[in-house]
């Protein structure tokens, strides 16, 4: 299979990138039919935008920094905040039905850490699912879109230079494996929430594309800061449904099981802190055994239905009446802040491999992500990719060949027991709170299982990822932002990026960092 550009990855970073490099033909490969698998449609929030009578892209910029821990790059966070208005604009041009007040104006949300009302949300909580239906019939009648279902990649390909050419993948449909060539390849392949045994994303989000660009050499940055939202439903599902920063926004209150509003105890904003914040006082209560709870009885009531119907058949599945009855939440995670590290334009460190998305490491949401800036991300640097590729002229790569391990490998998932046993063990040693001792435990687990006589393409990449987590959290011996470490409470003076390359072609700054 041949494609000038290809494209990893069919969510919302995937099919916008895609959409906005017309004319220029483009290929998308996903695993799984169009629509599912991914974590886009299960986005509940919204998508932030400083379009507020008494708001302003500065404004946004400000709440960006503060809740990065000193890790935004602030570049970054500049053409992320200016670009929301038309972010908002050009997703409507595609279809996206944003809720409207009477006299047409967008509906505006407050989630943690933002000073203002700005988040702009589709069919109450389902503003991920109804983007995705909007991007997914507009890439399907795009004539210079391809989109090929059930392709399963098991590598990146580099050439005798370094440079990727496409991809290893696996073609369910035929039952057989086959080489991918491509002048550019775009990773949007989401994140990495199903390396835990309690998350919000899809079980299947592994984290396979970061293991995939760090083999070919890339630079992997802060892949430790590991975001876990504070208020997922602890009704004992797999994966743990969520119950969105919204409701807090509205303002629902985190109470344990004596009624007490705890978040009192943890932070001047209460129920609209940071959310590793949040998340750790969450998890202390439930904890110390009184339990945590989302009580939206006052401040919702009766219009829960209709305002958050995502959450409500949620609870409904789980026989609570959210209108009349308390909520239990824990922290699962969520979202990855580190990635793939990329420039301004989405570009890795290797010539050939683009990341967009949760993949990547853009700079924006640094030590811990500012609550509906992800979505935001992905419509700002998408568009940033394609306007680099649309008029890049094509570049022949002479592949190097397969890996030549991963031939040796079955093209199947992981085992369903090395998965458990791994996704205990992150949980337990490289989740909220941290430590030498723990990381050192997870790190050994994980090289238990790349021993294992059930090795597969599918657990080799999700160990990959694992590893390169427990590895960053074990180099920074700090705290901060989604990153606690219980051995090293404090945070360091000087805010530093952790990078990691599995290649002997990188480079000491002269410094020597």
């Amino acid at each position: 299979m041949t494609s000038d550009i290809l494209i990893i990855g069919a969510g919302v970073a995937g099919l916008y990138t895609a959409l906005k490099m017309a004319p220029r033909p483009v290929t998308i490969i996903t695993a799984r039919p169009l629509g599912e698998g991914g974590s886009t449609p299960w986005a509940q929030g919204g998508m932030a935008a400083a379009i507020g009578d008494d708001d302003t892209p500065n404004l946004h910029f400000a709440d960006t920094m503060e809740a990065g821990g000193g890790l935004v790059d602030p570049e970054a966070a500049s053409l992320l905040v200016d670009g929301g208005a038309a972010a908002v604009e050009d997703l409507a041009h595609y279809g996206v039905e944003f809720d409207r007040d009477a006299d047409g104006a967008l509906k505006l949300g407050r989630e943690a850490a933002h000073c203002r009302n700005r988040i702009v949300h589709a069919a109450g909580d389902q503003a991920g699912a109804a983007i995705m239906a909007a991007l997914i019939a507009a890439a399907r009648a795009a004539d210079h879109i391809t989109i090929l279902e059930r392709i399963v990649v098991e590598d990146l390909l580099t050439d005798d230079h370094g440079a990727v050419g496409g991809a290893l993948i696996y073609d369910v449909k035929a039952g057989e494996r086959a080489v991918f060539d491509a002048s550019e390849t775009v990773m949007a392949t989401g994140g990495l929430g199903g390396l835990y045994a309690v998350t919000t994303n899809p079980t299947p989000a592994q984290g396979h594309g970061l293991a995939f660009a760090a083999r070919a050499g890339a630079i992997i940055r802060d892949p430790e800061f590991v975001q876990f939202h504070p208020t997922a439903l602890d009704i004992g599902a797999d994966p743990a449904p969520l119950a969105t920063e919204a409701l807090r926004g509205a303002g629902a209150l985190l109470v344990n099981a004596d009624g007490k509003r705890f978040m009192e105890d943890y932070h001047k904003s209460l129920e609209l802190a940071p959310r590793d914040i949040v998340a750790r006082a969450v998890e202390a209560e439930i904890v110390a055994g009184r339990g945590a709870f989302l009580d939206a009885r006052e401040a919702i009531g009766a219009r829960f239905p209709d305002a958050f119907p995502t959450v409500f058949a949620s609870c409904q599945k789980a026989r609570i009446d959210p209108r009349k009855q308390l909520m239990p939440v824990a922290p699962a995670a969520h979202y990855h802040m580190g990635g793939v590290a990329t420039d301004l334009d989405g570009q890795s460190s290797i010539d050939g491999l683009w990341a967009v998305g949760e993949v990547a490491s853009t700079g924006v949401h640094g030590a811990n992500r500012l609550a509906s800036n992800s979505l935001l991300e992905a419509v700002v640097f998408g568009a940033r990719i394609a306007d680099q590729l649309r008029e890049k002229e094509p570049t022949k790569r002479i592949n190097a060949g397969a890996p030549a391990d991963r031939m040796d490998l079955a093209s199947k998932p992981a085992d369903p027991d090395a998965m458990a046993r791994l996704r205990s063990k992150m949980s337990e040693g490289c989740a909220l709170n941290r430590s030498r001792e723990g990381l050192l435990q997870v790190i050994d687990v994980i090289h238990a299982l790349n021993i294992s006589p059930f090795m597969t393409s599918g657990l080799k990449s999700t160990l990959i990822t694992a590893e390169l987590i427990a590895q960053g959290a074990l180099m920074r011996e700090e705290s901060r932002g989604g990153h606690f470490r219980t051995d090293h409470p404090e945070t360091d003076e000087e805010a530093f990026n952790t990078e990691i390359c599995t290649t002997d072609t990188y480079e000491e700054d002269e410094d020597g960092t």
